[in-house]
């Protein structure tokens, strides 16, 4: 299969994912369940990732702006920066196609090797819809994850300047004031929001078609990381120049 075939399978699979919807009684567990394990399951390592990630910018900040003529207060905006704008929106994405995607992959694969998806067509049901629907509906809570990641990250290079002697806590805070767009912001989470559709489908897409038994489950989640992750990049880099260019 050429690549044309597979990026015109994978619309075709987004297309059957909204048709036939399975019964709300049911999808709202299997949402809630998804919600549980793809964003509440991830909060740790978010966390962790996110307040070092911080501290490192604002020490590698601090050492090249090493001028007495430049003020203090530079590092807290270039933190605040690029925190906002990179680190928390795609770093956190990056790390979330490893750790959700390969999830999503390894966990419908592994329903498609033991049949399961077949009995659901059996009876019925519009497999597509409820195994794919609830991820996505699951992801669209991940900006909050993601804002999250932004208020740590901060704090993470707040602790940096203040208790490795780089900034006091009043310039450091004053640069994060410093020239502050809104729109930054903005520009953010709806990166973060394409990027969740990305990792709820793709991955979703390489579990679904797989073919071959539990050896092809584990290259299949290999596979979906790399091309979640060069899809989020390359994503990254269009809505940059739509969106700030």
């Amino acid at each position: 299969m050429n690549y044309l075939e597979a990026i015109g399978k994978y619309f075709i699979m987004i297309r059957e994912v909204f048709k036939k919807p399975t019964k709300w009684s049911i999808m709202r567990t299997l949402i809630l369940k998804e919600i549980d394990e793809l964003i509440y399951g991830s909060m740790g390592i978010i966390i962790f990732i996110s307040f070092f990630i911080g501290g490192v910018v604002t020490i590698q900040t601090a050492l090249n702006l090493n001028s007495p003529f430049l003020p203090k207060s530079l590092i807290g905006f270039a933190t605040r920066q690029s925190v906002l704008l990179e680190f928390a929106p795609t770093f956190t994405s990056i790390i979330m196609a490893g750790k959700v995607g390969s999830y999503i992959t390894s966990s419908i694969g592994t329903m498609r090797v033991t049949e399961q998806i077949d009995a659901l067509d059996v009876m019925g049901v519009n497999s597509l819809n409820y195994l794919v629907f609830p991820k996505i509906i699951a992801m669209l809570m991940y900006p909050f994850a993601v804002a999250i990641s932004m208020f740590v990250g901060i704090l993470g290079g707040w602790v940096a300047a203040v208790f490795g002697g780089y900034a006091p806590s009043g310039e450091f805070i004053k640069g994060l004031q410093l020239d502050f767009d809104s729109f930054h912001v903005t520009y953010a989470f709806i990166k973060t929001v394409v990027f969740s559709f990305v990792i709820a489908t793709l991955p979703s897409y390489h579990g679904f078609y797989m073919k071959g038994g539990a050896l092809e489950v584990g290259k299949a989640s290999t596979t979906s990381f790399v091309w979640t992750s060069v899809v989020i990049i390359i994503l990254n880099y269009v809505l940059t120049q739509l969106l700030l260019g």
